[in-house]
């Protein structure tokens, strides 16, 4: 038991210092006032969107980067997502939607339609974004700025996530809250080693030359994580890639009910384990088991260090999410309980072949 306990507080420990580092070092893309005038490909694939489509387009025309092109692929929708889409090229020139035709073997589906939409782009910049995100001004020459002071290949980020009910005020904070305790983001950028290699598909800016030459969505065609594994080929092949948090420049809602935020995350959260059973449920014995074990030892001592910690994680991690930190604290929880229910049903999907987005088996 003295070993359990040790382990656990181990873990507590190491987490709460990634937190701190990435506290400290504040990973957020800087907004820049200077304008950029090169052309950048907005690549937007899109199935059955219609609940979210025209919200993006419309921040679009309204931000403030003038040299742009934006191109939807509408994946196969069973709505009204392609005449929405059209409807709104029809008034603004600098739109188009692509009709996609039928998933060729071996592809999942995002990464052929995001292969697809860069074959038709011509920007010097490749910026793929999800169909149920909102930009704010800013956002483009900020990324642009990044992609040129840093000389970077690939530029991901992580939007501020929307939340209005309580199954997603339990299950989305999960999101930042594994990333943030467990990956120190400044070394995505800093280090050359492709094992600290993460990104995010809800935004994706690519140095167009860079990206028609190595085809990233080719490579993963098949991945379910596609996005840190493009990261890791980035890296593996002498590219620089950067993960950063939007800092308010996008944001989205990435599900609308507790059963769509279950099932959404337990698409791939094993993938982000490598697919390695074991390795998640180690993570979550050690998060929701360990924490009840030094409880149970009544050492008050070890209690409040424990608790001070996971306050403070909570806290660090919340303010720079752009999230409610008292919200995320109160709903600890609930929200290590639905980590828990995640794995399980990721697991589950993994053993029995069964997993599915948007009527699709991946």
């Amino acid at each position: 038991m003295i070993i359990a306990i040790t382990v656990t507080l181990f873990f507590i420990i190491i987490r709460f210092t990634v937190t701190l580092f990435n506290f400290i070092s504040n990973p957020k893309l800087t907004k820049v006032n200077r304008q950029y005038a090169d052309l950048v490909s907005i690549l937007i694939p899109a199935r059955n969107e219609e609940d979210n489509i025209l919200l993006l387009l419309k921040s679009i025309l309204q931000q403030d980067y003038t040299n742009y092109e934006v191109i939807v692929y509408d994946d196969e929708s069973s709505d009204n997502t392609y005449s929405i889409c059209a409807d709104f090229a029809a008034r603004y020139p600098q739109f188009s939607v692509i009709k996609g035709g039928k998933l060729p073997a071996g592809w999942l589906g995002k990464n052929y339609a995001c292969h697809q939409l860069a074959n038709f782009a011509r920007g010097k910049y490749l910026l793929f974004l999800d169909a149920d995100e909102v930009i704010n001004k800013g956002l483009i020459n900020s990324g642009v700025h990044r992609m040129q002071a840093y000389k970077l290949a690939l530029l991901s980020l992580f939007p501020n996530q929307v939340m209005k009910t309580i199954g997603e005020k339990t299950t989305v904070p999960l999101l930042h809250y594994i990333l943030l305790n467990l990956v120190p983001l400044r070394l995505v950028y800093l280090t050359k080693s492709a094992a600290l290699a993460i990104a995010n598909g809800q935004f994706m800016l690519f140095d167009a030359t860079v990206y028609r030459q190595k085809k990233w969505h080719e490579m993963v065609k098949d991945e379910i994580v596609e996005d840190a594994e493009i990261m890791k080929r980035v890296k593996q092949t002498g590219f620089k890639g950067e993960l950063l948090l939007a800092n308010g420049m996008i944001s989205c809602r990435m599900y609308k009910s507790y059963a769509g935020a279950l099932s959404g995350f337990s698409k791939n959260v094993l993938a982000v384990f490598n697919n390695n059973i074991l390795a998640l449920l180690l993570y979550i014995i050690l998060i929701l088991g360990g924490p009840m074990l030094v409880a149970i030892t009544l050492n008050f001592n070890l209690i409040f260090f424990m608790l001070g910690l996971i306050l403070l994680t909570r806290i660090m991690i919340s303010l720079s999410a752009g999230q409610n930190a008292w919200m995320n604290i109160v709903f600890h929880p609930l929200q290590m309980v639905n980590m828990m229910i995640i794995a399980f049903l990721s697991i589950q999907k993994h053993l029995t072949n069964t997993n599915t987005w948007k009527g699709r088996s991946i």
